[in-house]
């Protein structure tokens, strides 16, 4: 078994996210189209993790507007367990740390209790909840946040003990 490696998606890998997404997400999944089209648009960063040499797994990250937000993350079903959905997290905030983002920000399914467990350990709260987010199954999403840069007020007229 060697160590997993992370590297970025290239042109070749598209075609095995999209077969990816369609097992692990079915109707919900992003479609090969999609996934070519923002890819090339060059706005995310698009990782792949690979364990034992083949592709395991993959994310998506980047800015959304004015908030760094994970925007896919999926693990092939055979590879679970490993901690390769870790060492993805681990570099979705390292980049956003890098881009001196004061946060980080993701969605996750209410029923999706290993990707729940995993953020709360990384350190991610729930801030509210997105009614029937995940189409077309209807179901609902917790907004999550990891404060990167939290906000510690200079106060220079305090008075000193």
């Amino acid at each position: 078994m060697t160590e997993p490696r992370v590297r970025d998606l290239v042109e070749a890998d598209l075609p095995w996210m999209a077969q990816v997404e369609r097992v692990i997400f079915a109707d919900a999944a992003w479609s090969e189209g999609l996934i070519r089209e923002d890819w090339r648009y060059g706005t995310c960063r698009y990782r792949l993790i690979e364990a034992d040499g083949a592709p395991a797994g993959y994310a998506v990250y980047g800015y959304d507007g004015d908030v760094f937000h994970l925007m896919n993350l999926a693990i092939v079903p055979g590879q679970r367990g490993r901690g390769l959905a870790k060492a993805l997290m681990t570099e979705f905030v390292a980049e956003a740390v890098r881009h001196k983002a004061p946060d980080a920000w993701l969605e996750v399914a209410v029923n999706n209790e290993e990707a729940l467990g995993l953020y709360g350990r990384l350190g991610f709260e729930t801030v509210r909840t997105r009614r029937k987010y995940y189409q077309p199954g209807g179901i609902d999403a917790l907004v999550m946040r990891k404060d990167l840069n939290p906000y510690t007020p200079d106060l220079p007229y305090a008075e000193e003990p």
